[in-house]
């Protein structure tokens, strides 16, 4: 099979194996781009607890610096905290540092624009173009800007929670949570909110010190340890993020994994049960989101995979909540943007206002059932996998704004390229976990020959 390549340089950003393709030259230069592109203006920079974080943020700020930018540093932050300072320092933008769920080897540069969102398509070519024809404001030593420190992130970050959702409803018993921060940067902040919210936590991996536990991905294979902390600990409910804390995934009291694919759900939930309005989500994101929703008489819209697409169209829409698939909430009365902690503040008042469980507001949800596995594929070969994709499964529905979705009777698939990784994807939905994985193993294995051709 042919080498997969470590650098990943698209309108999601730029990331990198750090030591191999992920250099400090070519960070400065990404930075001294976005700082000509933003005009040499304010940009706010924090970063994930990855151990290359430090070298990633010090090259960074050397090319803003060069291009004549002043730099806000958040220090170790989770990416919506950076999204939320851009709009409170009225910033020309942010970059956040992080590979989010990608192995440790690997770090990213996200770009945000002065709005708070992460840049869309047209923007993030620009910034492309400016970064590829090395055309970047250089200003002589003496009149560059200073580093401002900024200390108080994390406070901004947790009192918008607070006053955008408020303490939870006084009860009989507080809720117990058990918590997997993954060593990440959620372990900053997450604890303080929940104890915030009246919660009593029970923590595992809190250390923010950026070495990987387990997966950083929160997906079920990943939450052994959470699971059983839940269990030994008699909590109502396990959060689980990973290390940039946009993503969040839930346990159950049962010490169950119900899937990030339903953290959203949950989440969308409380919000239309109180505030009813349109909801956006990506083409990969559960059904069930649709049945809920239509309880409240509530349209759901759906966009291309990333934040960007989706937080563009909530704009749009005027959306009351909107997020991914893949545990990210994302709820606009407080931030535009994926937030781990926005989404344990949203289910844990579904749990206080329900007075149920997990496990029986999940009973009440469709029986739907998600499978997704992952290929590692080079950019150039995903074209001759969505035409395959088209070729053999033509007369049946399809949406193909975003690789290749195609609707059966009994469910869904979605095949697409990932944005942040040399892999290709497959996801689909059934009735019950047979179905979805007899679905995945047919087109997988149709995937896997195309690839390996």
């Amino acid at each position: 099979m042919r080498a997969i390549p470590t650098l990943k340089i698209s309108i999601s950003g730029v990331r990198g194996v750090v030591g191999d393709s992920l250099t400090p030259t070519l960070l400065t230069r990404f930075a001294q781009a976005f700082g000509t592109y933003t005009g040499s203006g304010t940009v706010v920079v924090g970063r994930d607890t990855r151990t290359s974080g430090e070298m990633v943020r010090q090259a960074v700020a050397a090319g803003l610096l060069s291009s004549g930018c002043r730099v806000v540093d958040l220090g170790v932050c989770p990416v919506p905290t950076v999204q939320l300072a851009v709009r409170h320092r009225r910033a020309h933008g942010g970059i956040a540092i992080t590979a989010s769920h990608n192995p440790p080897e690997w770090n990213a540069l996200k770009f945000v624009g002065p709005d708070g969102l992460f840049l869309g398509s047209g923007p993030a070519r620009e910034l492309l173009d400016i970064y590829h024809q090395g055309e970047y404001v250089k200003v002589p030593g003496a009149n560059m800007r200073s580093i401002d420190v900024m200390t108080d992130g994390l406070d901004l970050h947790l009192k918008a929670i607070m006053d955008g959702v408020g303490p939870l409803p006084a009860a009989p018993k507080r809720l117990r949570v058990a918590l997997d921060g993954c060593n990440g940067a959620g372990a900053l902040i997450a604890p303080r909110l929940l104890e915030a919210l009246g919660a009593d936590v029970v923590p595992i991996n809190i250390t923010p010190n950026g070495l990987f536990p387990r997966g950083a991905e929160p997906v079920p294979e990943n939450l052994g340890a959470l699971c059983e902390a839940v269990r030994a600990g008699g909590c109502d409910i396990g959060f689980a993020q990973d290390m940039d804390a946009d993503r969040l995934a839930v346990v159950s009291e049962l010490g169950e994994p119900i899937g990030e694919d339903f953290t959203l759900v949950l989440a969308a939930w409380h919000v239309l049960a109180t505030r009813p309005g349109p909801v956006v989500a990506n083409l990969s994101t559960t059904a069930a989101l649709d049945e809920v929703a239509r309880r409240f008489n509530c349209p759901v819209v759906r966009t291309k995979i990333g934040e960007a697409n989706v937080t563009e169209r909530m704009v749009s829409e005027r959306a009351v909540i909107g997020g991914e698939g893949n545990g990210g909430v994302i709820y606009p009365a407080i931030n535009f943007a994926r937030d781990s902690q926005v989404g344990m503040a949203l289910i844990l008042h579904l749990l206080a206002s329900s007075g149920k469980t997990v496990s029986a507001l999940m009973a009440e949800l469709p029986g739907f059932v998600m499978v997704k596995e992952k290929l590692a594929c080079p950019s150039n070969r995903i074209p001759d996998v969505l035409r395959m994709v088209k070729r053999e499964y033509a007369g049946l529905p399809m949406d193909t704004r975003d690789g290749v979705k195609v609707l059966l009777e009994n469910g869904w698939f979605h095949v697409r390229g990932s944005n942040t990784e040399p892999i290709v994807r497959v996801v689909a939905e059934g009735p019950s976990r047979g179905a979805a994985r007899a679905i995945v193993d047919e087109v997988f294995g149709r995937v896997a020959r195309v690839v390996a051709s």
